[in-house]
């Protein structure tokens, strides 16, 4: 027996009819990003989007993926966004800066707008651990969208 049992809950919903999803992918890294993209399209497919609801926005790197968000957000037309790339260390401090930064626009994007952002760019030091990575990630992204979307709606109806 719960000790919760007579408090409310919302339960998590990873039923994906009738909902909208746009995905940002990042072209740099493109093998990585072509990985996370298919995995992230097929479990859309596969929890009940839609095809024709899924839109596909391919950016050159990270750091223009908020910006992206951003006016995908300001459409009004999507339940949830997906952030898919690959920044992998190289020697330079350059590393940090575009994972901060990313990161940091996207959490504001998300905020602002009250549209849901799976961040699905994997932040690797090298280009085997983001292989190991990329199929689950784009599942899960594609979950953690559905889950949100579903998540908000329930609290705004």
């Amino acid at each position: 027996m719960s000790r919760f049992e007579n408090i409310p809950e919302i339960a998590q919903s990873l039923d994906g009819k009738g909902l909208r999803v746009a995905i940002v992918a990042g072209r740099f890294n493109a093998n990585i990003g072509e990985g996370l993209l298919g995995s992230c399209v097929t479990e859309l497919l596969a929890r009940g989007v839609a095809a024709e609801n899924i839109l596909i926005t391919k950016v050159p790197g990270a750091l223009e993926m908020p910006l992206t968000l951003q006016a995908l957000a300001a459409t009004g037309r999507y339940d949830g966004l997906v952030a898919l790339g690959a920044v992998i260390r190289g020697d330079t401090y350059h590393f940090e800066i575009v994972s901060n930064e990313m990161a940091a626009g996207i959490t504001s994007v998300q905020l602002d707008s009250g549209i849901p952002i799976a961040n699905g760019v994997l932040t690797t030091n090298t280009d085997e651990q983001a292989e190991v990575r990329m199929e689950i990630k784009g599942r899960e992204c594609a979950q953690a969208a559905i889950e949100m979307a579903n998540l908000l709606r329930t609290i705004r109806a």
